[in-house]
C-alpha cells in the first residue's frame, strides 16, 4: 500500500520566527517572537487564523496540568489553513479545525476509540499528543499539528466557527454519554462556551425542554438558545425534574446541584472539573443509590465525535458565532486575556486573530 506521506509541500511565506503567547513559567505570560515550529512525522504546519482563550488555559498557567512543561505555547481552540504538509490527504491551503487529543493508537483505550484516555498520555515518543497541553498550541501565528487531530472544515464553515471544532465535540460527547432521548427535559449547568454548545445540541438532538442554569451577565445574551434560564440561586425549584443533567461549570456546588436536579432513574453527566483540586462532598449517597441515578464523568471528545459535531454546525443546528463576544489581534493578547478572565462585557469566548495587526 502506498503511503500518503511524501515530500513536504509548503507555502512560500513561512517566516523563520513567529509571534506567540508563551507561558514562560507558572503564572508568568509573555508575548514574543519564537522560532516557527517545524512539523515532525505525521504532522502539518497550520497557519492559525482564529484562536480562542479557554478557562483551561488559565488552569494550565496556574500549574494545574502537571503534564504541561514550561515554557509552553498554549491554545487548543483554533482553526487555520495548512501551510506545510507531507501528507497527500491534507494539502497546503486546506482549511482545518483541530480536535486536541491524539492517542498513541496502540494502547487498550486507543484501540477502543477512547484516545482521550490514552494510557501513554504525555509520552510523545509513542505518538500521543494533547495539542495546547503537552505540545505547543494555537495562540501563535503557526502551530505544528498531528494529522490525526485535523478536521477539514465544511465549505460554509468560517475560520471563526471552525475554531469551535474541539468544543462542539466535547459538548456532543457529554450528551451522547448521557444517552439523551427525544422529548426529554435536559438541564445544562454552566453558561460558558461548552455548556451553551451542549444546550443547543440538546435541542438539535430532540430534547423536549432545555433549561440553562447559571449566573452573571452572560445569561441575558443566550436566553433565545434554550427554553428557560434559571439563576443558580434559584436552582432548588428544579429539584428532581430532569431526565438528564449535564454539568460544565466545574465547581463542587454545580456537581452537587446536578445530582439533586435529576429525577429518580435519571442521568447526570459531570464534565466541568477537568483540572485537579475540586472535591465533591455534601451529597447523601442514598440520593444516588435509592434514586437509581447514573452519575457519569465525561472527558473531552473521543470516537471522532468532533467530526459529527462539525456536520451539525454546517447544517445550522448550532450558533457559535453569537458566542464569540470579543475579537482581538494576537498582539493585543494582554487585553484579550483580561477581557476573558474578568468576564468583561459578559465575555463568553474571546477570539484572537494572528494575521491582524502585523
Amino acid at each position: 500500500m502506498k503511503s500518503a506521506v511524501g515530500p513536504s509541500a509548503r507555502s512560500a511565506d513561512i517566516p523563520a520566527t513567529m509571534l506567540a503567547v508563551v507561558f514562560s513559567a507558572q503564572d508568568q505570560v509573555t508575548l514574543r517572537e519564537v522560532p516557527t515550529p517545524r512539523p515532525g512525522p505525521r504532522e502539518v504546519l497550520v497557519r492559525v487564523r482564529s484562536s480562542m482563550i479557554c478557562a483551561s488555559d488559565a488552569k494550565i498557567l496556574a500549574g494545574k496540568f502537571p503534564a504541561t512543561k514550561f515554557p509552553h505555547v498554549p491554545g487548543h481552540e483554533f482553526s487555520g489553513e495548512i501551510a506545510m504538509s507531507g501528507d497527500g490527504r491534507f494539502a497546503v491551503g486546506a482549511r482545518v479545525g483541530v480536535e486536541v487529543h491524539v492517542g498513541c493508537g496502540t494502547c487498550d483505550r486507543c484501540r477502543e476509540g477512547m484516545y482521550t484516555l490514552c494510557q501513554n498520555y504525555g509520552k510523545r515518543e509513542t505518538g500521543h499528543a494533547h495539542v495546547g497541553f503537552t505540545i505547543g498550541g494555537g495562540l501563535a501565528d503557526f502551530a505544528a499539528v498531528p494529522i490525526a487531530a485535523l478536521h477539514v472544515l465544511p465549505e460554509h464553515v468560517s475560520f471563526d466557527q471552525g475554531a469551535w471544532t474541539d468544543n462542539l465535540g466535547v459538548a456532543l460527547w457529554a450528551l451522547e454519554r448521557g444517552r439523551i432521548g427525544g422529548g426529554e427535559h435536559v438541564v445544562v449547568i454552566g453558561p460558558g462556551a461548552i455548556g451553551l454548545c451542549a444546550a443547543q445540541l440538546a435541542r438539535a438532538l430532540g430534547a423536549g425542554r432545555v433549561t440553562l442554569v447559571g449566573r452573571g451577565d452572560r445569561l441575558a445574551r443566550v436566553r433565545d438558545m434554550v427554553d428557560e434560564v434559571i439563576d443558580s440561586a434559584e436552582v432548588e425549584r428544579l429539584r428532581g425534574s430532569a431526565d438528564l443533567v449535564v454539568e460544565f461549570a466545574g465547581t463542587a456546588d454545580a456537581a452537587r446541584d446536578a445530582i439533586l436536579l435529576a429525577r429518580r432513574g435519571g442521568r447526570v453527566v459531570l464534565g466541568g472539573a477537568t483540572g485537579t483540586g475540586v472535591e465533591l462532598s455534601g451529597v447523601d449517597l442514598s440520593t444516588i443509590v435509592r434514586g437509581n441515578l447514573d452519575v457519569l464523568g465525561s472527558l473531552a471528545n473521543p470516537k471522532g465525535v468532533s467530526g459529527r459535531a462539525l456536520a451539525l454546525l454546517a447544517e445550522g443546528k448550532v450558533d457559535v458565532t453569537s458566542l464569540i463576544t470579543h475579537h482581538f489581534p494576537l498582539r493585543s493578547f494582554a487585553e484579550a486575556w483580561q477581557t476573558f478572565t474578568e468576564r468583561r462585557g459578559g465575555a463568553i469566548r474571546v477570539m484572537l486573530h494572528p494575521a491582524e495587526g502585523e
